[in-house]
This record gives structure tokens, C-alpha cells and sequence, in this order.
């Protein structure tokens, strides 16, 4: 299973999340975020970490050129695209971004978002699924409502976001099994402050989750 963490916005912090096991590390592109950060700073969290981990950049209702842009200039290895974005944009990007990760992200806002949801899939590589909330994107703490997702399975790869902590993943992986999940504000000391010590934690019961499956 992939496991993101999103809104890095410090080397060391990035650098440590990486060895502690993060399969993925998420960027925000977005100017209004409280974890935005410029090009130099991806650019320079990224020349420390190791060659293998994906790098992910968020970015919202911004143009196909200014994404390529951003990507040219960090060595960024993927995109997920957080706004209003259609399939017809996903394809425009992957036409000058062939070699990116792309990945959709969708706020459930009901159950006819999920069947939006599926529109996607032969456009990018992967879904995610986060929180709904008017005011803000994402990286909002709310939590989906996991029963609504029971029936989810799309022809294409998936990450569960919304609302996930060290608390609630073991009692979100009992119920669904996405292919990946996407933590930010929930290992969190503030916004863009990662707590390492949650982090350390959510890597500490995802391998007991782990191991229970295979014993069981």
C-alpha cells in the first residue's frame, strides 16, 4: 500500500518522513494554503531525499503551462490536481507531462461524486478521495464518511484522504481497502509542522495492521 504524506514544507522533516517509510511525499503548489511552498523550497527538500520516493505536487485550478512549469523547475515526479479539473485538463497535462504520476483528487461531497469519480480513471493513474469542505481544498482535518466508500471500486488505483490520524487508519483500513492513503493536517503539530513523532507512530501501527492481516 502507498503511503503519502502531504504538505511537507521543511528539509529535515522531509528527509526524516522519507526514512521513517513514506512511500510518497506531498508538496502544495497552491499560493492560499497555509503549507504552500515556492519551487526553490520543493527544489530544495527534494535534493535530499532519496532518489527512489515519488514527490507529489498539489496544484488547483491553474493552468496546464503552469504546471509544467513548476514540475520543470523542482524535478517533481508527479501531479495531483485538487480543483475543478476535467478529464480533457488530465489528458492536456499528461500530452506534456508523459513521464508524471497523475492523480485526481475529489472532495466527496455525495454519493454522486463518487460516480464523478469514476469518469477519471482512463485519464490518470490514480483517484484520491478527501473530505468535502466549502471554504478549503483539503488538508482540512474533516473526515469522509467511511460507509458511504463501502461499495467503492474503481477500475483505476485509489487513496483514502480526509480526516485520517494515527488514531482512526487501523479502524479506516478494517473497513476499506484502498491502495493508498494521504495524511497531512492529521500528523500534524500545526500547519506544515509535522509532528515526526505521530508520524513514527502511524508507520508503527500500519506494520502491526500489517502483520495481523498476515497471521490472520
Amino acid at each position: 500500500m502507498q503511503i503519502k504524506i502531504c504538505g511537507i514544507t521543511r528539509l529535515d522533516q522531509g528527509s526524516a518522513i522519507a526514512q521513517l517509510g513514506a512511500t510518497m511525499l506531498g508538496f502544495i503548489c497552491v499560493p492560499s494554503s497555509p503549507r504552500y511552498v515556492t519551487s526553490e523550497q520543493i527544489r530544495r527538500i527534494i535534493d535530499h531525499l532519496p532518489n527512489s520516493i515519488p514527490t507529489i505536487g498539489v496544484f488547483a485550478n491553474i493552468t496546464v503551462d503552469q504546471i509544467y512549469q513548476t514540475v520543470i523547475e523542482t524535478g517533481l515526479t508527479g501531479v495531483q490536481l485538487h480543483g475543478d479539473e476535467s478529464p480533457d485538463f488530465c489528458d492536456r497535462l499528461r500530452q506534456i507531462l508523459p513521464n508524471i504520476q497523475l492523480i485526481k483528487a475529489l472532495r466527496i461531497k455525495s454519493p454522486a461524486t463518487l460516480i464523478q469519480a469514476q469518469n477519471y480513471c482512463n485519464h490518470i493513474d490514480a483517484l484520491l478521495l478527501d473530505a468535502y469542505n466549502p471554504q478549503q481544498l483539503g488538508g482540512t482535518g474533516q473526515r469522509l464518511d467511511w460507509q458511504n466508500l463501502n461499495q467503492f471500486s474503481p477500475p483505476c488505483s485509489w487513496f483514502l484522504a480526509g480526516g485520517l490520524t494515527p488514531d482512526n487508519i487501523k479502524e479506516a483500513l478494517q473497513q476499506l481497502k484502498p491502495d493508498g492513503i494521504d495524511l497531512s493536517s492529521g500528523v500534524e503539530r500545526s500547519a506544515g509542522d509535522k509532528d515526526l513523532v505521530k508520524v513514527s507512530q502511524l508507520f508503527e501501527i500500519l506494520a502491526t495492521f500489517s502483520s495481523e492481516l498476515k497471521t490472520n
